[in-house]
């Protein structure tokens, strides 16, 4: 039964077509303890499906996360039960019958027992179904991240230097000296090209006027007309 496309093919359509429901029978499917809303790992979980007709049988399927229907088991309305491979009785589950009411109990609810759970009847060739009821582990939560003060946070004063921070402040000293440097020597050689040329001037605004040299212990001067020209100072 549970190899059978044609039977699985059956399930599909019925699942796919939501008008057959509720046309002349009602079936609802939900856990037997209202307070659970999502198995534990091992738990026994018992789920209940109610019929409006209790002559026709139940079969009970689970749709996986991968959209494959897999047969559980069918439960006549003589209590008999069939399970996956015509087997009367299974590890994994357990199927009773009451009244209008047929259970399904996984014994130790695993992983590979997630889906939609659904019950099915066949009656008078017209398939019937249950709203799937959901059996999935809760999702798992991730705990917000804890700051410990003294482990986590850093004392901002006591920052270790970032060796790239000091390569670049020594590339700038560098361009300092090498910029300054030639642009103080083109200033003094400016200056004394000024100089001489003041004094050349001087010659030719004064032709006839013999320039003297006059040097002394602490300076060296030069005059023209009695006007200095150039002054040295010896320290």
């Amino acid at each position: 039964m549970a190899g059978s496309p044609a039977w699985l093919l059956l399930l599909a359509l019925g699942l796919c077509c939501l008008g057959i429901q509720g046309q002349k029978h009602k079936m609802t499917v939900k856990f037997r303890d209202s307070s659970i809303t999502h198995p534990r790992l091992g738990q026994r979980l018992e789920l209940v499906c109610l019929t409006t007709d209790d002559d026709s049988g139940v079969f009970w399927v689970r749709l996986d996360k991968d959209g494959t229907l897999h047969f559980i088991v069918f439960i006549s309305s003589l209590l008999r039960t069939t399970f996956a491979g015509n087997k009367g009785t299974s590890e994994r589950f357990e199927a009773t019958k009451t009244g209008r009411f047929y259970h399904l109990v996984v014994k130790s609810f695993m992983p590979q027992d997630e889906g939609n759970y659904f019950c099915l009847m066949n009656s008078n060739q017209m398939l019937y179904f249950s709203p799937g009821q959901p059996a999935f582990f809760p999702a798992p939560t991730t705990p917000a991240p804890t700051t410990q003060r003294g482990i986590t946070e850093k004392d901002p004063c006591l920052k270790t230097p970032n060796p790239e921070t000091i390569k670049e402040e020594e590339l700038n000293v560098f361009c300092d000296i090498f910029i300054w440097v030639p642009l103080a020597g083109a200033c003094l050689l400016l200056i004394i090209a000024l100089a001489v040329t003041i004094m050349l001037c001087q010659r030719k605004a004064y032709p006839g006027t013999p320039c003297r040299y006059s040097s002394s212990p602490r300076t060296a001067a030069l005059s023209c007309r009695g006007m200095d020209l150039l002054a040295i100072p010896f320290t």
